[in-house]
């Protein structure tokens, strides 16, 4: 099991996978503001995403997980 996390604090402002989705390594799957830039975050490996752990206008802590791949 792998998990994408938040590189940085800040407003989640589009989630683009959802529970089943197959992602790879390198696609984006939260984009986030943080100090007035939108900064994809992206997959560090391949897998199918289990769980989404943040919401759209939501905010993330840095290091927290934003989404658990199997």
């Amino acid at each position: 099991m792998s998990e994408v996390v938040a590189p940085m604090g800040g407003k989640v402002i589009d989630v683009k996978v959802k529970p089943g989705d197959a992602v790879n390594e390198g696609d984006e799957v939260v984009i986030l503001e943080a100090m007035k830039m939108e900064l994809p975050v992206v997959a560090e490996a391949s897998g199918t995403v289990k769980e989404v752990k943040c919401n759209q206008g939501g905010t993330v802590e840095a290091e927290g997980v934003l989404v658990v791949l199997e």
